[in-house]
């Protein structure tokens, strides 16, 4: 319905009022205006649901910017990966990237993915003091053999981070699913898990929701994307553009009491991102917002 308030009517009322102000004559209009221009706080609960971010998706742009990104996006929470400068394994220069975080404000709650591939122990252990330094209790975890899980148990239990694997699609011989990973782990620690990447584990004919619930206590993290087509890994778009059932997958999380964070990963577009993570933000603040929650502090 149209408001049939005209600009001419408005501007009449105006000078009216202003009349009525000079002569000292307030009408009840003047209240009405006067309400009507109190704000009105925000209604709602806070979202039990974090998000986060892969930083992964600004593989091509260095550490500072990648800060100086996630202040345009309001975001504090990252998933980094030693790639480009975002987080070096190398001790003295992992130092330096976690001072500029924490100046930045910024705090680091997964690392990965990480790859454990016929790892021995003096390098499983060396991935684990890695994550230890910088205060990181989840190692995305990407393709460890079988062979090589039942040695990261005995790190898993000493350190007490958690290794959260990471399905990688219908092209991943090991984990296509974030089902193949449950198998895998039913009876390891309970600190051994998963993480979600909803973009793969759709193509590998996983139903999510139900992923979800089946991961339950075991989720430590999930990376989302958006595709336009399940059988195709060029499909991917910004998050909401696409098919995946993200109102769903949302309200399954909330179900399980979900923990972790929910990081965007955006592989599309790596020399300008950008507009297609403000996007994705956009999208899934909205997504939560709809549901009743605020996300913004």
């Amino acid at each position: 319905m149209k408001n049939s308030f005209s600009r001419r009517q408005f501007v009449q009322s105006g000078a009216a009022t202003a009349g009525f102000v000079a002569t000292g004559v307030v009408p009840a209009l003047m209240g009405v205006a006067q309400a009507s221009a109190e704000a009105i706080p925000a209604s709602g609960k806070f979202s039990p649901l974090s998000l986060g971010l892969a930083s992964y998706t600004f593989r091509n742009f260095t550490r500072a910017e990648l800060i100086g990104f996630m202040k345009q996006l309001n975001l504090a929470a990252l998933n980094v990966k030693d790639v480009k400068d975002h987080l070096p394994m190398d001790p003295a220069l992992e130092a330096q990237a976690l001072a500029d975080y924490a100046a930045a404000g910024i705090k680091l709650h997964a690392a990965g993915a990480i790859y454990f591939r016929n790892d021995s122990d003096a390098q499983i252990r060396a991935k684990f003091e890695y994550c230890k330094r910088a205060g990181i209790k989840v190692i995305v975890a990407g393709d460890p053999t079988p062979d090589t899980l039942p040695l990261i148990e005995p790190f898993v239990k000493e350190y007490d981070i958690r290794l959260a694997i990471h399905n990688h699609g219908p092209e991943d011989k090991l984990f296509p699913s974030p089902f193949d990973v449950l198998k895998a782990i039913k009876n390891m620690d309970p600190r051994i898990g998963c993480c979600i990447d909803v973009g793969h584990a759709a193509r590998a004919g996983a139903n999510l929701v139900e992923a979800i619930h089946a991961a339950g206590p075991r989720l430590y993290n999930m990376h989302v994307k958006d595709l336009t087509s399940f059988s195709s890994k060029e499909s991917q778009v910004s998050v909401g553009q696409g098919i995946l059932p993200f109102r769903e997958m949302f309200e399954a999380l909330i179900k399980i009491e979900y923990q972790g964070f929910i990081d965007l990963e955006y592989e599309i577009h790596p020399d300008d991102p950008m507009p297609g993570v403000i996007e994705s933000f956009a999208f899934m603040r909205g997504v939560l917002d709809g549901m009743g929650y605020l996300t913004h502090a």
